[in-house]
Formats: structure tokens, sequence, C-alpha cells
């Protein structure tokens, strides 16, 4: 079996040796939890890649919202080349859940944009846990979803070997039992096509690679893999097929490896097309199951006078049945997954987590965001779907298609590492460190007893890593408390100090009217300033904080600027306002958080307005005062300069670029209609992904010419 093999131009430094060794030795001793306690910009992705390769386990990295994962996924996938890394989340692009609202009478049917690539990218990540041993696989929450048995996925697979005598009738209708439909005109994943003797088959889960099956007679003749653009087959001297001595055989995938000679393929594996799928023969006993509990359901509600709910259950619980026995699908069938996967009432569903071997390894990326959202799912789940059963919309075995509680998700943990530069009490904890109760106003929190967390990190045998060397030697921003009285004049001083310098400035404000009311007048004292908030286009909020970089506006302004993105080493100033008003965004945790965006500018310093320190105060400037002690004396045993981070700007506007510097679409004018079709939702797809990615330029050009190409169909459609 391949093993993970870490490739960097790097090599640790600073404190990364001794939390890498420390989390590795903690695995090996059997921690079932530990923490890194990591600031930004100190490396903690690679930790993480070198504890992979010393542990060697398959791993799963969980993270709290897509961009974030896909920039993982991307950093993951750049040190290990040689390995399975894959992303999988959520694959909607836009999803409306099924609701109803009973005070008016609304129901509000299910409505989704699934994103087709993002669904290759889930199929890849089972297909890979289910052939080999390294793989890394960074997810969203929604792998505490349910997916679907991974023993059914398994068994159902179809196994296809040179030799094998096999009825072309038969394979056809087990490749639809699979949830693969043929389509011998329009070819796409999922899909399979018969020409004479010869099947293809497009696997769910690849991009331009299509499994060909030839036949002679009953006899599987040849196996082979064809590209399909050109419809030629893979030559030997592709790496992922060549089993030569030069070839690294991770990078063969492995459905491929055995049993075969160099470059010709013996026996392949077919996987579902959905990961809902079910034999056949538990199939008609789920139906007649959801049939039992149909009529038990509508009885219910009949003898509670609920007529027209029993009436509305009978009659949407039979058009489904009617569906899958005639397709063996329909939508909203994970809404019967207890029966389709044999659970019993309130057992827990499989999820991704399922799909991993019991021992493998945890990694819970800012755990401080991370962990409050895997806490959540279930109740918010639900409470929506339980109004669906009240009112005759879902059966109350719907109700067991349901995110893991977190008690569950708990027990799935082998070994688990989280991950933050400002871990939350309840990871401290788990980590063993000493936690008390606080009153916070009217409610009570658990605080870290940080005497017990400073001996801990001392200890070489905890469970809690350390890791706060910047190697560009840059340290915590400097942090000043003044008085609220006069504030806005005193910050319009110091916007004007250090704009002079030409560095830029951020302001934090609690409410959107302030931050606007804020914005308009600072404006009106001649200051170059933008508000930011939630609502604004993510193509349009990357132009805004390109412009703040380029010096368009020196001063940004908003609710939340904590989000993904605002990596602005030109930020030296940092604004809060009403630092003392306790509360979720003046959390210890969020004021340490925002206190970190000005850690990448050497001058970087931190103003709190606040008629008084509050405990979060207190505690979030003593760990930041912390963490710049270590880094000076750091720097200066080592003799490090510290160094701003630079980061060029992309200084083309890309909604600005002329007719005649977008690609020439005139030069593809021989393309068939019906292949613009393809190109066109091909481009979309990598415009989603690359928006994904934070490659915000990137997306832009692509949808530049996406209109291109709209065009150039329209004038062939004309014709």
């Amino acid at each position: 079996m391949p093993k993970f093999k870490l490739k960097s131009k790097f090599k640790p430094t600073g404190d990364q040796p001794q939390a890498i060794d420390k989390l590795a030795s903690g695995i090996k001793r059997g921690y079932k939890h530990q923490t890194l306690l990591g600031v930004t910009g100190s490396g903690k992705t690679y930790t993480v890649a070198c504890v992979i390769e010393k542990i060697q386990k398959p791993t799963l990295v969980i993270s709290h919202n897509k961009t974030l994962a896909a920039q993982l996924a991307s950093e993951f996938k750049e040190f290990f080349p040689e390995n399975a890394v894959h992303y999988f989340v959520s694959y909607y692009d836009y999803y409306q859940p099924e609701a109803y609202i009973p005070q008016s009478g609304t129901y509000i049917e299910k409505e989704t944009d699934v994103n087709e690539e993002i669904d290759r990218l889930r199929h890849a990540s089972t297909n890979a846990l289910l052939t080999r041993q390294d793989v890394l696989i960074v997810a969203s929450v929604s792998c505490i979803y349910g997916l679907g048995s991974p023993a059914d996925y398994k068994d159902m697979r179809i196994k296809l070997a040179v030799g094998q005598k096999i009825k072309r009738d038969k394979l056809f209708r087990h490749l639809t039992d699979l949830q693969y439909k043929r389509n011998d005109y329009d070819f796409y994943r999922g899909n399979f096509r018969v020409k004479g003797d010869v099947l293809d088959i497009f696997p769910i889960e690849e991009k331009n690679e299509v499994i060909r099956v030839e036949f002679n007679g009953d006899l599987i003749e040849k196996l082979s893999i064809i590209d399909l653009i050109t419809g030629q087959q893979v030559p030997s001297s592709n790496p992922r097929f060549n089993r030569g001595q030069e070839t690294n055989k991770s990078q063969i995938p492995l459905r491929l490896r055995s049993g075969r000679a160099k470059s010709k393929i013996q026996n392949i594996e077919v996987f579902p097309a959905k990961h809902f799928v079910t034999p056949e023969e538990r199939l008609k006993q789920s139906l007649e199951s959801i049939k039992k509990e149909m009529k038990e359901r509508a009885t219910q509600l009949k003898n509670q006078n609920k007529l027209l709910e029993a009436q509305r259950i009978e009659e949407r619980t039979k058009y489904d049945l009617e569906m899958i026995e005639q397709t063996g699908y329909c939508n909203g069938i994970e809404n019967y997954s207890r029966y389709l996967t044999n659970r019993e009432p309130g057992e827990q569903p499989a999820t991704l987590i399922d799909y991993y071997p019991d021992d493998f390894l945890l990694f819970i990326d800012e755990s401080h965001m991370t962990v409050p959202q895997l806490n959540a799912m279930y109740n918010g789940d639900r409470a929506r779907k339980q109004t669906l059963v009240d009112f005759g919309f879902r059966l109350p075995s719907a109700l067991d298609n349901r995110p893991l509680k977190f008690k569950e998700f708990e027990n799935h943990i082998s070994k688990a590492v989280f991950v933050s530069a400002t871990p939350a009490a309840y990871e401290y904890r788990m980590s063993g460190i000493k936690t008390k109760k606080m009153k916070a106003g009217a409610l009570t929190k658990e605080v870290v007893d940080y005497e017990d967390l400073k001996l801990k990190i001392e200890d070489s045998n905890s469970a809690v890593a350390q890791q706060l060397i910047r190697p560009t030697g840059l340290l915590e921003p400097s942090v000043e408390v003044k008085k609220t009285k006069n504030q806005v004049a005193d910050l319009i001083k110091e916007i004007t100090a250090t704009v002079k310098k030409k560095q830029r400035v951020l302001v934090t404000t609690l409410t959107k009217r302030l931050a606007e009311d804020l914005t308009e007048y600072l404006q009106e004292k001649g200051l170059k300033v933008q508000y930011l908030h939630s609502e604004i286009h993510t193509l349009e909020r990357i132009e805004i904080i390109r412009d703040l970089r380029l010096g368009k506006y020196d001063v940004l302004v908003g609710i939340n600027l904590l989000r993904e993105g605002l990596d602005l080493p030109e930020v030296s100033l940092i604004a809060i306002l009403d630092a003392d008003k306790e509360g979720f965004l003046r959390s210890e945790t969020s004021l340490v958080q925002t206190m970190g965006r000005a850690a990448r500018h050497i001058e970087g310093r931190i103003i709190m307005y606040a008629d008084k320190q509050t405990g979060s105060m207190k505690r979030a400037i003593k760990e930041v005062n912390r963490r710049r002690k270590i880094q000076e004396k750091y720097n200066r045993r080592h003799n490090v300069e510290p160094q701003s981070i630079k980061k060029d700007v992309k200084v083309e506007n890309v909604r600005e670029r002329t007719k005649d510097q977008r690609p020439r679409t005139d030069k593809l004018k021989d393309i068939p209609k019906d292949e613009l079709k393809h190109l066109i939702e091909d481009l979309e797809n990598q415009m989603a992904m690359a928006a994904s990615n934070l490659e915000f330029e990137k997306a832009a050009e692509l949808r530049d010419q996406i209109a291109d190409f709209k065009k150039l169909r329209n004038k062939k459609t004309e014709l």
C-alpha cells in the first residue's frame, strides 16, 4: 500500500519541530484529544501535514466552511502530490430545504442547484476511502450528514475482468441498479452508452476518463480507458496507467492496479452513481415497511381528526413509492434512509466518517468555529423536520434522516487534534486542561484555567502543543485601550497618521447602523473609506479588498471583519469600537482573532475604545502580550529581523478588460453548437470552483469567457 509522502521545499522551523513531535507522540501514546494552539502565519497546515506523514493513517480534516476547506485541500495537494487528497463539501450551490410554515399555511418545496463538479469530488472521496489507505479528505460539516451505507455502496459495485463471461443485458441492468443511465447521444458522468460490441461507462467520480468494455459475444475481450474529449485510448506512457519502473504506483487509481500487466488493464471496478443505493431484495422489504408506516401514520392522524394531514401523507408517500419501484430513486429518497439502510428507529445514519476505518486521524481546523457548528447541526435540522411530520408532509421515520448528534460525532473520534489560534474552553477541557464556570451577565460560560494551561504547554507529555513562532519574525500587534470620549475625533487623528505612512486601517463596530453612519461621516471628512458588509457579492467584495490594498480606499469599516479572505498585509491599525460590550463579537476569542489581522505588518497595532476592561478584554490582551514576548525572545536568540508580509496585488480589473484582451472565440467558430453547450457548462463549473478557492480574478475571467461563448452559441442559433 502507498504511504503518505510529504513533498515541500520547507523544513520545520521555529517551534514547528516541537509541535510536530508533541502531537505525533501524543497520538502514538493513545491520546484521544489534543490541541494545537497556533497563530496565523506560523505554518499550522505544514505542521499538520508533517504529523500525517509521521502517523500514516487515513485522515479527515474538518473545516467550518467551503472556502477554507477548498484552501486547505489545495495546500494539502501540494504537500502530498502522490497521495489521494480529496475535497468533500455540500454539493449544493443553492439549497432551500423542504419546510412548512403553519402560521401562513405555506409549504416550501425543496429546491436545489447541484454543483456537478463537487458531486464528482464527493464520489471520488468515498471511492478512495474504500480502495486505498493513503487518503486525506478535507471536508466541511456536511461530513456528519447521512450519506448512505458504505457497506451497500461497496457491495453493489461491479467488478469486470478480461476473460469474464457476462450477458450484456444483465450488465446493463446492473448498471441501472447502480443509478447509471443509458444515453447513447448526450454522454456525461453517471451514464453508459452502447455501440455494437462496445460498452462505454462514464464513472461518476471521473472527469474526462471513460471505461471502455469490448465484448466478443458474452466474453469481455478487452478493458481500456479512453479520453472523453479525444476518444483515444489513454497511452501507456501516461503515469496514471503505466506500471513501469519509473512510475509511482500511488498515482495509479487502485481500482486499476490489481492484476494489471504493464499497459493492459485486466480488471476494473465501477462504483454506484449515487450514494443512496439499496440491494434489490432489501429494497422490496423497505417498500413494504414504508407502506406499513404510511398506513399506521394515516390512521393515527385520522384518529386525531387531522383528515387533511392523513390524506396528504398517503398521497405523497404513494407517489414516492411508485417512483422508487419504477426507477429505484425519487427526490427526497434520503427521507426513507432508515428503511433503505436497515436501521432501527433513532439509530444514527451512516456518514462520510463511516467510510473511514475505525482507527483514523481527525483534525478540526479553526476548532473554535467548527466545533460549535458540529454541535448545532442536529437541533436545527430536527425542528424543521418535526413540523413536516406533524402536518403530514413526511413520515415520522424521516426524522432519522439527520446529521449526527454531537455525542454521536464524539463517539466516532479515534484520535483528534483541535487546531486554532484561539481554542475554546471545550477543546482545552477535552485535552486535559482545567476549566471553570464564570458568570457573564445573565449567562454562565466556561473559561480556561490559564495557570493550568501554562503548565500543560510546558509539559512535553501533555496534550496541548503550542506554535507561536512566525518564520517572518512578525510580532503580535501592540494593544492600547482608550476611553470612548471623543473617540471619533481620536480615530480620525489615528487614521490620518497611519495613512500618511501609506498604511491601511480596519475599523470594526457592533451594529450595521453605526458602521454605515461612521463610514458616511469619515467620507465627509475627506477620508477614503468603504463599508464592507455581508450582502456584498463575492466578486465585488474581492474588488473592494484589492482597491484597499491599491490605495483607492484607506479604511474599511464593518461589523465582522474576521471573514475569510481578509489577508491584508498593508493593514497596520485596527480600531475596535465598543470593545467593552460583552458578546459574540467582543468575546475573548473574537478579540484575539480580530487583533491577529494586524499581525501581518511590522507596525501592527490595536486600539480598543472602551470605558472599562471586561474579562474578555483582559484575557485577550494578556494572551496577545504573552505571544508577543515569545516571538521577541525567539527573534533576539536567532537574530531574526521582523519583516512585513509582502503579497502581490493583481492590478488588472477584469470587469474593464477590453474584448481584444479576452480569449479569441473566432478561432473556435467551427465547434458544433451541441459541443458549445458542454463547453459552457464546464466553464461554469470551473468558475464556481475558482470562486470557492478564492481565485476571484480567475473566476471573473471565466465569467467573461462564458459570456463570449454564449454569444457565439446564440449566433449559431440564429443561423
